[in-house]
């Protein structure tokens, strides 16, 4: 039996795989769970702070070089086989750019430009998108009123974040667009997964560690054809790129599946909804960034939107579009 995650995390997205029994733990699934949001709501101020030392895909270079070094100590440990079979690594080289190295790319050039604030709202439009898509590629994901509503409010959410009544006066259209760009191809990515690798045997550790390293792979050739070497290595901007990956890709990679096999993934998903409000209190508390009263407000619809959005029909009921 397979228990596939849902899309709606900024960072590690990863295959819909077999879940372990719950194993025995000697830390509270609360505290790994607040740690995880921690994690991933600074995750845009690291991004930020990088970005202002180092170009963006140097930024996500770094990032996914150390995730797939603690991943890769983490299947070490515990003695995990790779995949086998060149179809299984075809289809997460495909994973691995579709949920790894374009969000991540997306998001490093989107800071250039716009607040981590507003890319942290932004990443929580993906359950918005995922549901979008999953009605048209899932057969099996139909709509309810409540879903269907919950994606209008969502929507109606991000024009209140970008200021549609005033003209989206103020903000760089491309940065912001690259922000959505990036929290779109998570669902995307999860679609493919579930239509490819879903219901595999390798263990997930195998698979994650495997696509975050063909994510890294396609980042080190693009990297090395369109950036040069940087100059010099600040030491600030490389420990927030070092934490990003480290904490925020592999580390949370580790909490986020112990989570989903111990209190289920409708729980662990929850953590998405944290996210943009640590994103938004570390950029406006530690990087002082500008904070009007459209952004919180549109940050709060925007969430009620994606909670409503992943509500699901009774089991033994089966939804049918609504009008």
């Amino acid at each position: 039996m397979s228990t596939p995650l849902r899309p709606a995390t900024q960072v590690d997205a990863a295959p819909a795989l077999p879940t372990p029994g719950p194993p025995r733990r000697t830390l509270d699934w609360r505290l790994r769970f607040a740690a995880l949001s921690l994690i991933w709501g600074f995750s845009f101020l690291l991004i930020k702070v990088g970005t202002g030392a180092f170009a963006p895909l140097q930024v996500t270079f770094g990032r996914l070089l150390f995730g797939t070094a603690v991943l890769a100590v983490a299947m070490a440990v515990k003695r995990t086989p790779l995949p086998r079979g060149l179809r299984t690594w075809g289809h997460l080289a495909v994973a691995g750019f579709l949920l790894n190295a374009l969000p991540f790319s997306l998001f490093a050039y989107a800071e250039l430009t716009i607040p981590s604030t507003l890319a942290g709202i932004c990443n929580a439009t993906s359950p918005l998108w995922g549901m979008l898509l999953s009605l048209v590629a899932l057969s099996e994901d139909r709509p309810t009123r409540r879903r269907v509503a919950g994606l209008g409010i969502g929507f109606l959410g991000v024009l209140t974040v970008l200021g549609a009544w005033q003209g989206f006066s103020g903000l760089d259209a491309t940065g912001t667009a690259m922000a959505l760009g990036a929290s779109l191809s998570y669902p995307v990515g999860w679609i493919y997964v579930r239509r490819t690798l879903a219901g595999r045997e390798e263990s997930h550790l195998a698979l994650t560690g495997s696509q975050l390293f063909l994510a890294l792979l396609q980042l080190t050739a693009v990297a090395a054809l369109s950036t040069d070497l940087p100059s010099s290595l600040p030491v600030v901007p490389l420990l927030a790129v070092a934490a990003l990956g480290a904490l925020g890709t592999g580390l949370a990679v580790l909490i986020q599946y112990g989570l989903v096999a111990e209190v289920g993934p409708t729980t662990g998903q929850m953590v998405t909804y944290f996210v943009p409000v640590i994103a938004t209190a570390a950029g406006v508390g530690i990087l002082g960034e500008e904070l009007t009263w459209n952004t919180p407000v549109g940050a709060l619809i925007v969430i009620a939107g994606a909670v409503l959005t992943q509500q699901r029909a009774p089991r033994g009921r089966r939804s049918t579009p609504q009008p």
